[in-house]
């Protein structure tokens, strides 16, 4: 006789939390349904196979556990009843293939990932690339057996050339729904047969891009800029402690603290991978900081101002927050790059690439790595590889200068 139950996993995902599914035993050989709800180990009931009272959601969820416990006891009683003899796996199996699985219900569900991990500026990022989708599509629903080479071929096509979109934003499109598929497949919502990425169907490959920073003539000209407007010398002031601590990115340089330097240095901890770091606080970053430390106001620990009034505990508002400054940002920087005759595209962003771009080949690849606070030095390297030209210029000198 086989058995239902409702589960929790022992696999912890990266936020610590465990999966909830359904197991179904027979003949003592186990197979598991996902069901897409994660929760912390402390409040799940082992007992009564449920979520505690305390959980905020406990109600939606149990209700939800019933709802697939019922579902799968339904095809094992059918099973039971059939003359012809099932495995668990075949049990399994036709639980999959008698539900139409939508693809954009399993979207809402890496939506929802992504708002539980904070990455709130992802999450409106993927939001929008699913509404475009559903523009291509021209419907809400999409299931999974249509989700095919031939459709996403397609919207290739519309997104290259009926939305000029770059091959790099393309590719992003494509990723996104390869990540959804697999969410799925992860969660025993669709089978792996269908599957229309890899070889002989198609194949992400991500373009090469080319990375463009400042070199030092155009970087002295910031530093020795006058004649701008206090909001474009103040975006002048960001973008140059950015460069000096290595490319830091525009969010962690919001969010400086006088707090986060002592003994001259810098320690804070990185949004993107929380990495905790720590940097000597250069000269020239003690200057500008100069600046701001005379008209800060005693109960105002950022050195910054621009998030000032943000609840820097509520990620959503900081990143939507963030979002807003990065862009009059680079609006101050462009008409700044204009007015010192810089030709270069300047954002924020090209801090990052203004420090690879001068480094070059000058700084051993691992310290690089620490520099930029990169988990594996082959990120270093790819990332450098965009800066440093000095072989390949020399090979060409070999060649034609006869």
């Amino acid at each position: 006789m086989a058995t239902v139950k409702a589960v929790l996993r022992k696999k912890r995902n990266p936020e610590g939390q465990y999966p909830i599914a359904v197991r179904i035993t027979k003949d003592r050989k186990s197979s598991y349904l996902g069901t897409g709800q994660y929760i912390e180990e402390k409040y799940w009931d082992e007992k009564n196979r449920c979520v505690r009272k305390s959980h905020p959601n406990a109600n939606i969820i149990n209700n939800f556990l019933l709802t697939k416990v019922a579902e799968a006891n339904k095809k094992v009683l059918e099973a039971e009843n059939n003359s012809d003899y099932q495995t668990v796996k075949m049990i399994k199996k036709n639980l999959r293939q008698n539900k139409k699985v939508d693809f954009f219900v399993v979207a809402d569900l890496h939506l929802k990932n992504l708002k539980d991990r904070e990455k709130h500026h992802q999450y409106d990022t993927e939001l929008g690339r699913l509404k475009k989708f559903k523009s291509f599509l021209r419907k809400n629903e999409l299931s999974f057996n249509e989700l095919n080479v031939p459709l996403l071929r397609k919207f290739e096509t519309y997104l290259l050339h009926n939305k000029k979109r770059s091959p790099r934003t393309v590719v992003n499109y494509l990723i996104l729904i390869r990540t959804i598929y697999n969410l799925a497949i992860s969660e025993s919502l669709v089978d792996r047969g269908r599957y229309p990425f890899g070889k002989g169907k198609v194949q992400i490959r991500i373009p090469e891009s080319q990375k463009i920073g400042l070199n030092r003539k155009e970087i002295k000209k910031l530093e020795s800029s006058t004649d701008l407007t206090e909001a474009q010398q103040k975006a002048v002031d960001v973008w140059l402690i950015s460069f000096y601590f290595a490319g830091i990115r525009v969010g962690d340089v919001l969010k400086l603290k006088w707090s986060d330097f002592y003994d001259n240095r810098l320690r804070y901890r990185m949004n993107k991978n929380s990495k905790l770091v720590t940097l000597k606080t250069p000269d020239k970053a003690i200057s500008i900081f100069k600046k701001y430390r005379q008209n800060s106001p005693l109960n105002n620990d950022l050195i910054f101002d621009y998030l000032t009034g943000t609840d820097l505990n509520d990620t959503q508002k900081v990143s939507i927050r963030t979002q807003t400054v990065t862009r009059n940002l680079n609006r101050h920087l462009k008409k700044v790059a204009a007015k010192l005759g810089i030709n270069k595209k300047m954002s924020m962003h090209i801090a990052r690439h203004s420090f690879g771009n001068i480094s070059g080949d000058k700084i051993p690849i691992q310290m690089l790595q620490k520099l930029y606070r990169h988990s594996s030095v082959t990120t270093t390297i790819n990332y450098q590889a965009n800066f440093i030209h000095k072989d390949a210029d020399d090979a060409l000198d070999t060649v034609i200068n006869f």
